[in-house]
């Protein structure tokens, strides 16, 4: 695929910077402290720049291909303006947890907005053993103010329309649908995993349970269009900043903000809490592998910190909803039931894929190969074990109980390997 715009380099983002007005009153590019890319993602160009007077200021560049593969796998950049709107339209429900959006660029798409630089990434400082305290209370509160505000009980019907029309994204959509809920169990030649794991992929993709929960997962994932859903939630896309105001520390999180959510599009409300629960669950396994039980505790709490945010920030827009008349308490009861329920399914599909597929993720790859086949088991075996337990009981707290029995029989193996 031949690139039709330029690409910003170090070089060349100064002078993009002069060239455009709105940006060129918020950071002096004449006197650049730093101009740095920092793009360690799948898809993008990010850089980040600071001037002389401490001003900050992040440029993020969609390429025409996926970075992680290279140009022989072409991805429109029109994804820069799915995640300008989508920032957009968080951003107004709580600013708080958004990063601001100062322009964009629909001729090079480039995106300008907040620095989070003085932020950590969150995979990031839970893999360092940090505890940002809170935070998994804003990532829910963020996801239950998504799911109010951009869906038929926040918006009036021709703009919920107009925004499900702007938001049609399909070429993210099909990579989610592929990697998420197809390739784990139906391999195209993507996945990969340790030869010690290799039984455990095979059994997984060959359990039929498991194979019929990730055909239900894609079909309420292709079809319910519930809300204008981040897309792609995770421990990589959440930033956050300790009390320490450098990101890093343990303590009170005083700032959460999700960013890169270029995958929105109007799908289901679950998929977002889900992805969060994955990704607490991988962080786990990779304390308890390490011999971290402490801190593999306190990653499965944020399951219910989680859902105790989204929860309770639902619940404080609930009565606003446009139609009281139909949509009563027992409705918003039984929204919160199935959504629990699918969140979880969407949780087995989003932690398997990060074992078994193309793209995984550090908690599990940074560990030594003697541990990491122990985490990598033991995260199957929770996908394994939460397309049955969904179903019958999803709260919160019987859920958390399945996964840890499910973490410490398989994580100890690796040790007795060790060990032994």
């Amino acid at each position: 695929m031949t690139a039709q715009y330029a690409f910003l380099t170090a070089d060349t983002v100064p002078d993009y910077v002069r060239s455009t007005a709105s940006l060129s009153s918020r950071i002096d590019a004449d006197h650049l402290t730093r101009c740095e890319e920092i793009g360690d993602g799948n898809l993008n160009l990010v850089f980040l720049l600071r001037d002389h007077e401490g001003r900050g200021l992040c440029l993020k560049q969609a390429l025409p291909y996926v970075r992680l593969v290279g140009d022989g796998w072409p991805m429109t950049p029109d994804r820069a303006r799915h995640e300008v709107e989508a920032l957009r339209a968080h951003h107004a429900l709580v600013p708080e947890l958004v990063p601001e959006v100062y322009a964009y660029d629909p001729e090079r798409y480039i995106i300008a907005m907040e620095d989070l630089s003085d932020h950590d990434v969150w995979r990031s400082a839970l893999i360092r053993g940090q505890h940002h305290t809170g935070a998994a209370h804003e990532a829910g509160r963020y996801v239950g103010a998504v799911a109010f505000g951009t869906s038929a009980f926040g918006l009036e019907r021709e703009a919920l329309a107009s925004s499900i029309a702007s938001s049609v994204n399909p070429d993210l959509c099909v990579i989610t649908e592929d990697l998420v809920f197809t390739e784990p169990v139906v391999d195209a030649g993507r996945n990969s995993c340790l030869p010690a794991n290799a039984l455990d992929a095979k059994e997984f993709a060959e359990d039929p349970a498991v194979r019929r929960a990730m055909g239900h997962a894609k079909w309420l994932f292709m079809t319910k269009a519930e809300a204008l859903i981040h897309g792609d939630l995770h421990t990589g896309s959440v930033m956050v900043r300790g009390g320490d105001g450098n990101g890093g520390g343990s303590g009170g999180a005083v700032s959460v903000k999700a960013f890169d959510s270029e995958f929105a599009f109007y799908g289901p409300v679950a998929f977002d809490l889900g992805a969060l629960w994955a990704n607490y669950v991988i962080a786990a396994a990779r304390g308890l592998a390490l011999g971290d039980e402490a801190h593999a505790d306190w990653c499965l709490d944020l399951l219910a910190q989680t859902w105790e945010g989204f929860e309770q920030e639902f619940r404080r827009r609930w009565p606003t909803r446009l139609d009281p008349r139909v949509w009563d308490d027992a409705t918003l009861q039984d929204l919160l039931l199935t959504w629990r329920s699918e969140a979880w399914l969407f949780a087995a599909a989003k932690m398997s894929r990060r074992i078994v597929g193309l793209a995984k993720t550090q908690d599990i790859e940074t560990l030594p190969e003697s541990q990491r086949e122990g985490a990598a088991r033991a995260v199957l075996h929770v996908a394994r074990a939460l397309v049955r337990e969904s179903g019958a009981d999803s709260n919160v707290d019987h859920i958390r109980a399945v996964i840890r029995r499910q973490l410490q029989t398989a994580v100890p193996a690796a040790h007795a390997t060790v060990e032994g």
